[in-house]
């Protein structure tokens, strides 16, 4: 495939929950893509969702609690799954949302950290620098991890 097609893949994987650049940061480099340029697509690709999960994510959860009762389920396990993360954020504010999004985790990352700042009423200019930090600082995380710190830096 070509590069462009590897690059929008892997822009692509990191945009979904639970994988996020976690994922995405090993799989475009198997894709040929290089660490440098996988993180960097994986970090842009990982922040796309954020702004509309703070902004958007109550009134859709409201919306979906009134379809049905599956729906109301999914809503309000997702909402304890956010107020379980919720004392990290509490106890240190901009950098507990940061702790959250950088340890790069089951259960953390940037859709889990827009939707406890979503679930906080934090708004979108306070939150977004700190989910975003903290997605640079799990990109550098998962890459020393996978690669190792002399290929990172």
């Amino acid at each position: 495939m070509s590069f462009w097609t590897n690059v929008a893949l892997t822009f692509l994987v990191s945009m979904v929950p639970v994988l996020e650049l976690r994922f995405a940061i090993p799989f475009g480099v198997t894709r040929g893509l290089g660490l440098k340029v996988s993180m960097a697509v994986s970090i842009l690709g990982n922040l796309v969702p954020v702004p509309f999960i703070i902004v958007f994510i109550r009134r859709v959860f409201s919306w979906l609690r009134s379809k049905n009762e599956s729906f109301n389920k999914m809503v309000s396990g997702l909402e304890a799954r956010a107020e379980s993360k919720r004392h990290i954020v509490v106890r240190y504010a901009f950098w507990g949302l940061v702790i959250l999004v950088a340890i790069p985790l089951p259960g953390t990352g940037a859709w889990t950290g827009a939707l406890v700042a979503a679930m906080m009423r934090i708004r979108l200019r306070r939150a977004f620098p700190a989910v975003a930090l903290g997605v640079v600082i799990a990109a550098f995380v998962v890459s020393v991890i996978t690669y190792g710190a002399r290929m990172v830096f």
